[in-house]
């Protein structure tokens, strides 16, 4: 068992009810994961897993608290509010799950660590977002620039209709419409000017 002298040293430091919090996570931790690193991450004592994290512990003046990295996936809406962490203010070693419950918990959240990382949720697509007709109306009569807005990729048409739709008064709009013409006629995309800085 692999132990950080930094963790020992900052449990040392801790009130007298938080420490037998702390060995108590601890050592069900390293019982349920052997292979379980240690280490300091955020200015407090954390539970690695080939370098991915797994969960970590605190104490403060009134409570301690533990969490797993990925705790809403191993434990749901059960998760207690008011602290840190999944099991709320630990204010006593009772206050944690039974040991074998723990002991499950912690297994599963290194299956979940060994996964790698939670994968993020997909965003999905804006819509194609057609011109205005007036905005239309004015790449049809330059045949180059109309061309230009039809080959752009869906984001690159629609910085130019947002662009142009967001305008407040007619004559903004009709000035934005002009220059979006001009600038597609020569083959720019909106922010071409900030583009290859």
């Amino acid at each position: 068992m692999s132990r950080d002298p930094r963790i020992d040293a900052y449990i040392a430091r801790q009130a007298d009810f938080a420490r037998p919090i702390l060995d108590h996570i601890r050592a069900a931790v390293h019982d349920a994961c052997p292979d379980v690193e240690e280490s300091i991450k955020w200015s407090m004592p954390a539970f690695l897993l080939n370098g991915r994290p797994l969960a970590n512990m605190a104490a403060f003046k009134a409570h301690a608290s533990f969490g797993f990295w990925r705790g809403r996936e191993l434990i749901g809406d059960q998760v207690q509010e008011g602290a840190m962490g999944q099991f709320g203010r630990l204010t006593s070693v009772d206050d944690l799950p039974p040991p074998a419950t723990l002991a499950g918990l912690i297994r599963a959240a290194a299956a979940k660590a060994s996964e790698g990382p939670a994968p993020r949720p997909k965003k999905p697509p804006k819509p194609d977002l057609p011109p205005p007709d007036d905005l239309r109306a004015a790449l049809d009569a330059q045949p180059s620039a109309a061309a230009t807005f039809d080959a752009f990729p869906p984001s690159c048409r629609r910085e130019y209709v947002e662009w142009v739709v967001e305008a407040k008064r007619p004559e903004t709009r009709a000035k934005r419409i002009a220059q979006a013409v001009e600038w597609m006629a020569e083959g720019r995309r909106r922010n071409w000017k900030y583009e290859g800085c």
